[in-house]
Protein backbone atom coordinates (compact mmCIF):
# COMPACT_ATOMS: atom_id res chain seq x y z
CA UNK A 1 0.00 0.00 0.00
CA UNK A 2 1.34 3.40 -0.94
CA UNK A 3 1.95 5.99 1.72
CA UNK A 4 0.71 9.54 1.26
CA UNK A 5 3.19 11.96 -0.29
CA UNK A 6 5.02 14.19 2.13
CA UNK A 7 4.30 17.88 1.69
CA UNK A 8 7.53 19.28 0.34
CA UNK A 9 6.63 22.95 0.05
CA UNK A 10 6.49 23.40 3.79
CA UNK A 11 7.79 26.25 5.88
CA UNK A 12 10.46 25.70 8.47
CA UNK A 13 9.20 23.80 11.51
CA UNK A 14 10.34 26.82 13.56
CA UNK A 15 8.54 29.43 11.50
CA UNK A 16 4.85 30.06 11.38
CA UNK A 17 5.23 32.61 8.64
CA UNK A 18 4.65 31.76 5.01
CA UNK A 19 7.40 31.84 2.39
CA UNK A 20 9.78 34.76 2.79
CA UNK A 21 10.76 37.14 0.04
CA UNK A 22 14.03 38.94 -0.44
CA UNK A 23 14.13 42.73 -0.96
CA UNK A 24 13.67 43.93 -4.53
CA UNK A 25 17.32 44.86 -5.03
CA UNK A 26 18.25 41.18 -4.63
CA UNK A 27 16.43 40.35 -7.88
CA UNK A 28 18.75 42.80 -9.63
CA UNK A 29 21.94 41.91 -7.76
CA UNK A 30 21.72 38.09 -7.80
CA UNK A 31 22.01 37.58 -11.59
CA UNK A 32 25.04 39.90 -11.66
CA UNK A 33 26.62 38.13 -8.68
CA UNK A 34 25.92 34.74 -10.28
CA UNK A 35 27.72 35.70 -13.47
CA UNK A 36 30.73 37.09 -11.60
CA UNK A 37 30.96 34.10 -9.25
CA UNK A 38 30.66 31.63 -12.16
CA UNK A 39 33.65 33.33 -13.75
CA UNK A 40 35.60 32.82 -10.52
CA UNK A 41 35.68 36.45 -9.41
CA UNK A 42 36.06 36.49 -5.62
CA UNK A 43 33.22 38.32 -3.91
CA UNK A 44 34.07 38.11 -0.22
CA UNK A 45 32.32 35.22 1.50
CA UNK A 46 29.91 34.69 -1.40
CA UNK A 47 29.61 31.40 -3.25
CA UNK A 48 27.11 29.73 -5.54
CA UNK A 49 24.76 27.19 -4.01
CA UNK A 50 23.07 24.79 -6.43
CA UNK A 51 20.17 22.80 -5.03
CA UNK A 52 17.62 20.52 -6.67
CA UNK A 53 14.19 22.18 -6.69
CA UNK A 54 11.75 20.49 -4.36
CA UNK A 55 8.85 20.57 -6.82
CA UNK A 56 10.46 20.89 -10.27
CA UNK A 57 13.45 18.63 -9.68
CA UNK A 58 15.56 21.13 -11.63
CA UNK A 59 18.82 22.49 -10.28
CA UNK A 60 18.48 26.03 -8.88
CA UNK A 61 21.53 28.20 -8.28
CA UNK A 62 21.71 31.23 -6.03
CA UNK A 63 24.51 33.30 -4.53
CA UNK A 64 24.82 32.85 -0.77
CA UNK A 65 27.23 34.07 1.88
CA UNK A 66 29.21 31.26 3.48
CA UNK A 67 30.41 31.71 7.04
CA UNK A 68 33.65 29.72 7.36
CA UNK A 69 35.28 29.44 10.78
CA UNK A 70 37.67 26.81 12.05
CA UNK A 71 37.09 24.43 9.14
CA UNK A 72 33.30 24.52 9.56
CA UNK A 73 30.91 26.20 7.11
CA UNK A 74 27.37 27.52 7.40
CA UNK A 75 24.89 29.28 5.14
CA UNK A 76 22.10 31.34 6.63
CA UNK A 77 18.82 32.37 5.09
CA UNK A 78 19.29 36.10 5.55
CA UNK A 79 15.85 36.88 4.15
CA UNK A 80 14.02 34.13 6.04
CA UNK A 81 12.62 30.84 4.84
CA UNK A 82 13.13 31.55 1.13
CA UNK A 83 12.91 29.09 -1.74
CA UNK A 84 16.59 28.14 -1.68
CA UNK A 85 16.34 27.35 2.05
CA UNK A 86 13.22 25.21 1.54
CA UNK A 87 14.89 23.45 -1.40
CA UNK A 88 18.00 22.76 0.67
CA UNK A 89 15.88 21.45 3.55
CA UNK A 90 14.06 19.08 1.19
CA UNK A 91 17.16 17.92 -0.71
CA UNK A 92 19.60 17.71 2.20
CA UNK A 93 22.49 18.22 -0.19
CA UNK A 94 23.78 20.73 -2.71
CA UNK A 95 26.77 21.82 -4.74
CA UNK A 96 28.81 24.73 -3.41
CA UNK A 97 30.95 26.53 -5.98
CA UNK A 98 33.79 28.78 -4.82
CA UNK A 99 36.38 30.16 -7.26
CA UNK A 100 35.05 27.84 -10.00
CA UNK A 101 35.64 24.81 -7.77
CA UNK A 102 32.44 22.82 -7.23
CA UNK A 103 32.04 20.64 -4.15
CA UNK A 104 29.16 18.34 -3.23
CA UNK A 105 27.98 19.15 0.29
CA UNK A 106 25.51 17.68 2.74
CA UNK A 107 23.38 20.20 4.60
CA UNK A 108 22.26 19.86 8.20
CA UNK A 109 19.67 22.40 9.34
CA UNK A 110 20.34 23.61 12.86
CA UNK A 111 17.51 23.32 15.38
CA UNK A 112 16.25 26.61 16.81
CA UNK A 113 18.37 26.04 19.94
CA UNK A 114 21.47 25.32 17.85
CA UNK A 115 20.73 28.28 15.58
CA UNK A 116 20.36 30.63 18.55
CA UNK A 117 23.75 29.48 19.88
CA UNK A 118 25.22 29.89 16.37
CA UNK A 119 23.98 33.48 16.09
CA UNK A 120 25.11 34.38 19.63
CA UNK A 121 28.45 32.55 19.81
CA UNK A 122 29.62 32.37 16.19
CA UNK A 123 27.98 34.89 13.87
CA UNK A 124 27.95 37.97 16.11
CA UNK A 125 31.69 37.74 16.97
CA UNK A 126 32.47 36.94 13.30
CA UNK A 127 30.56 39.98 12.01
CA UNK A 128 31.93 42.26 14.75
CA UNK A 129 35.48 41.31 13.72
CA UNK A 130 34.98 42.72 10.21
CA UNK A 131 36.87 46.04 10.10
CA UNK A 132 35.19 49.46 10.12
CA UNK A 133 31.83 48.02 11.16
CA UNK A 134 31.27 46.95 7.57
CA UNK A 135 29.83 43.56 8.57
CA UNK A 136 27.27 45.14 10.91
CA UNK A 137 26.33 47.67 8.23
CA UNK A 138 25.90 45.06 5.49
CA UNK A 139 23.97 42.54 7.55
CA UNK A 140 21.99 44.94 9.72
CA UNK A 141 21.29 47.93 7.51
CA UNK A 142 21.68 46.92 3.88
CA UNK A 143 20.29 43.38 4.12
CA UNK A 144 17.75 44.15 6.83
CA UNK A 145 18.74 41.25 9.08
CA UNK A 146 19.50 43.31 12.18
CA UNK A 147 17.92 40.74 14.52
CA UNK A 148 20.75 38.33 13.65
CA UNK A 149 23.05 40.74 15.50
CA UNK A 150 20.73 41.99 18.24
CA UNK A 151 18.33 39.15 19.07
CA UNK A 152 19.74 35.65 18.49
CA UNK A 153 16.53 34.01 19.75
CA UNK A 154 14.33 35.83 17.21
CA UNK A 155 16.89 35.27 14.47
CA UNK A 156 16.84 31.52 15.17
CA UNK A 157 13.06 31.52 14.73
CA UNK A 158 13.04 33.42 11.43
CA UNK A 159 16.34 32.71 9.68
CA UNK A 160 17.24 29.04 9.08
CA UNK A 161 20.92 28.08 9.36
CA UNK A 162 22.47 25.10 7.58
CA UNK A 163 25.85 23.61 8.35
CA UNK A 164 27.58 22.34 5.21
CA UNK A 165 29.84 19.30 5.30
CA UNK A 166 31.50 17.40 2.47
CA UNK A 167 28.98 15.02 0.91
CA UNK A 168 29.87 11.38 1.35
CA UNK A 169 27.61 8.98 -0.56
CA UNK A 170 26.50 6.07 1.57
CA UNK A 171 27.88 2.63 0.80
Amino acid sequence: MATPAQRINRASPRSEKGPARAPRFVAIFNPIAQRLLRRGLPMGPNALLTVRGRTSGLDRTTPVAVVSIGGRRWVLATFGDTNWARNLRAAGRATLTVNRQAEAVAAHELSSTEAEAFYRDTLIPFVNAIPLGLGRFLLGSLLGAKEMLTDPHAAALHHPVFELRPFRPEG
